[in-house]
């Protein structure tokens, strides 16, 4: 094999490349779900709260929503595509429904969300501050650089800091907002405000995501690495 056969490691020191920046794009893109993935995760949540509003009635309120959850799945799987978003939502608002009718209360439909989202807020927090970026897990196999991003590319490293800190700053902002609202406020409240803070704080976070990795050394191909060993392996052999 020849050194041009070889993947080489990127320079730390070279700017991103238009079409690095792309890629970076629209693998954030997939990784997130996309328009698709945002609406599936917000609509069961838009039924609960506008079903409670309309009757106050917490037990057909969680139904519904609970429905719409499995029938976004169902749709997924008969057209085949990809069901790991969808699948994250109905376990989110099986979880809530089960609260809701458990409590009677539609304030148990918000809670175990609001729970999971404090703690996705403290864990991209402490995870930066320790030097092991949660994002960077999550991403790594994304760009297939899998973890070579902590020992062999610091500017990556770094940029997944960054964007873990925010990450975990907007969630915790976020939770700081809705829960007053539980505890104060009623549950129609508590509803519209969680669903009108379901997309901005998303997108704010994501947008971050992409300005620190766009302007962050390109990720090293570990996979490309890997199979390009197996091949010099194998013609050594022949």
């Amino acid at each position: 094999m020849t050194s041009l056969d070889r993947p080489t490691t990127p320079d730390p020191d070279a700017g991103p490349t238009d079409d690095q920046k792309a890629v970076t794009q629209a693998a954030l893109f997939d990784a997130f779900g996309g328009i698709r993935g945002t609406v599936e995760t917000m609509l069961p949540g838009l039924l609960f709260v506008m079903i409670y509003t309309i009757n106050k009635d917490v037990k057909l309120s969680a139904i519904a929503a609970g429905a719409v959850a499995v029938l976004l799945v169902i749709v997924r799987l008969l057209r085949k595509d990809t069901v790991k978003h969808a699948f994250s939502g109905v376990f989110g608002v099986g979880v809530g429904v089960a609260f809701a009718l458990f409590t009677g209360s539609a304030k148990g439909f918000y809670l175990p969300g609001m729970i999971y989202g404090v703690g996705l807020g403290v864990a991209f927090t402490v995870s930066a501050l320790v030097g092991f970026p949660l994002l960077g897990v999550i991403l790594g196999p994304v760009f297939k650089e899998n973890l070579s991003w902590r020992t062999r590319n610091p500017g990556r490293k770094k940029a997944y800091t960054k964007a873990s800190l925010a990450w975990g700053l907007i969630f915790l902002a976020k939770y700081a907002i809705l829960f007053p609202l539980y505890w104060w406020g009623d549950a129609t409240q508590l509803g519209w405000v969680l669903i009108a803070l379901k997309l901005p704080p998303m997108v704010l976070a994501v947008y971050f995501t992409w300005v620190f990795l766009a302007k962050a050394p390109p990720p090293i191909d570990v996979i490309a690495e890997y199979e390009a060993e197996e091949l010099a392996a194998r013609e050594k052999k022949a």
